[in-house]
């Protein structure tokens, strides 16, 4: 039960957050019954079920960095469930396409086939099949570890297609699939900085500040570029906006404050943490050591 730890005793982190990851779909299934959701409820329930897959999506590749940075191991326990509610919003993105579409299966295989976002939506649904259906702990043992990691690694070209479906089909405004691309850049940049190190021990706050920075910069150059290519806006102009504060926070902000509030956060635990282990150790009558 995916309200249980892996020795059988009820969770309560793991039932809120297998709770907390239905909100969302009862959200938009309110706003589709009450009409509030807009006029167009089902084109309207069908981008905000796959925007919240998306999300979702982009969380589980969180686990990890915010599992080393903050130092809770406990993050672990709930990867899978949320990758599992990503696939599932996902999926009903899909099926809810399909009901658009009046059930012409045909229509929906041409238009998939003709239209490149379309094509690249699928192709990152069917991965997302593949790992929804081998995440169980008996296709684990049936793998092996290594066939299975390799195989899950997939996710990040999956979230990678996902992020460049949803600005393909952004009519207007795109600031949201930004913020999810400069955060995915941050999520991989997080992963390097590991793998960069030899003991695979997790970035120093300050490694991760400066990552956030170079993630935010690179968030803004990638907007500029993007306004340019489809609009032929002077790409300096765009950056000079983006970092003015002009239009409010954009997607430039969000991802530096994102980013250094996992560095703080992280100098905050780690603060506790030697706090607690110069409280037991005066506890035991050892004397802590100087600063």
């Amino acid at each position: 039960m995916p309200w249980r730890d892996r020795s059988g005793r009820f969770s309560p982190f793991k039932a809120t957050v297998f709770l907390a990851l239905f909100l969302p779909a009862l959200w938009i299934a309110y706003g589709y019954l009450s009409g509030t959701i807009g006029a167009l409820r089902l084109m309207e329930s069908l981008r905000d079920i796959g925007n919240w897959g998306l999300r979702l999506l982009l969380i589980s590749l969180a686990v990890t960095p915010l599992r080393k940075s903050l130092q809770w191991p406990q993050l672990i326990q709930v990867r899978r469930m949320i990758g599992v509610a990503a696939f599932a919003y996902i999926a009903t993105h899909f099926l809810l396409y399909v009901i658009d579409q009046s059930f012409d299966i045909g229509k929906v295989a041409s238009e998939i086939l003709l239209r490149i976002y379309l094509t690249i939506g699928f192709v990152a649904l069917l991965g997302l099949s593949a790992l929804a259906a081998t995440s169980t702990d008996a296709m684990l043992r049936r793998l092996g570890g290594r066939r299975w990691q390799r195989l899950h690694r997939i996710v990040y070209g999956i979230a990678l297609l996902g992020i460049i479906h949803f600005f393909m089909q952004t009519k207007a405004d795109v600031t949201e699939p930004t913020v999810m691309a400069g955060l995915f850049g941050w999520l991989m940049g997080y992963r390097l900085l590991v793998w960069l190190r030899s003991d695979g021990a997790r970035p120093s706050p300050l490694a991760v500040a400066g990552l956030s920075i170079a993630a935010a910069v690179a968030t803004g150059a990638g907007e500029a570029l993007y306004f340019w290519l489809k609009t032929g806006v002077d790409p300096l102009r765009v950056l000079a906006l983006d970092f003015s504060l002009q239009l409010g926070l954009r997607p430039v902000w969000w991802v530096l404050l994102i980013g250094l509030a996992v560095a703080l956060a992280a100098v905050i635990r780690s603060i506790g943490a030697a706090g607690r282990r110069d409280a037991r150790r005066r506890k035991l009558g050892v004397e802590a050591p100087s600063a």
